[in-house]
């Protein structure tokens, strides 16, 4: 199971939890399965398209999952997923 960070100001869709334990694969299934149980996240995670937020940053360890192979990136037991919403605007440089 994949460890999951919880930013704070998204908590208030986790009812406050911090780290949650998801049964995952790929980040795809760890945010499929946070959506699913916390349904409110979606739109906080997901634009339209259901694809990741421009502005959400996602990291498998300390890898950023759009270095890697994004929503296809691996997880295992071991991988800490970070969420790291942008606070006020932001560019992502590769």
């Amino acid at each position: 199971m994949a460890t999951v960070v919880i930013p704070t100001p998204l908590r208030k869709f986790t009812n406050q939890t911090a780290k949650l334990q998801v049964s995952a694969n790929t980040i795809g299934e760890v945010i499929d399965s946070l959506t699913r149980d916390f349904p409110d996240l979606k739109k906080h995670l997901l634009d339209d398209q259901g694809k990741v937020r421009s502005f959400v940053n996602i990291f498998a360890g300390d890898e950023d999952i759009r270095d890697l192979q994004e929503e296809k990136t691996v997880v295992g037991e071991a991988t800490i997923v970070s969420i790291v919403p942008a606070i006020a605007g932001g560019v992502h440089f590769k």
